[in-house]
């Protein structure tokens, strides 16, 4: 009789255990599913996207007053005497 009621519990103990892996897993994966479809991706890729234009627009402003100045100083060395 105890070698049976052993074994049953064996076999509670292994079931309990692998509905809670179970459970735990699916809980895993709707998360990560939740997360992969979260805004936040999408919203830090457009911030990349908006930032690296920014940084774009401002090093072409930079190199064109640059392009300016240094025109304008051979422009001033040409018309010296």
């Amino acid at each position: 009789m105890m070698n049976a009621a052993r074994i049953h519990d064996k076999q509670k103990l292994k079931s309990f255990w692998e509905k809670w892996i179970f459970q735990q897993s699916k809980h895993m994966d709707e998360e990560e599913s939740r997360r992969r479809s979260s805004a936040l991706a999408r919203l830090r890729e457009q911030w990349g996207v908006r930032l690296n234009q920014r940084n774009q627009h401002q090093q072409s402003f930079f190199e064109e007053r640059i392009r300016r100045a240094q025109k304008a100083q051979l422009k001033l060395r040409l018309d010296s005497p």
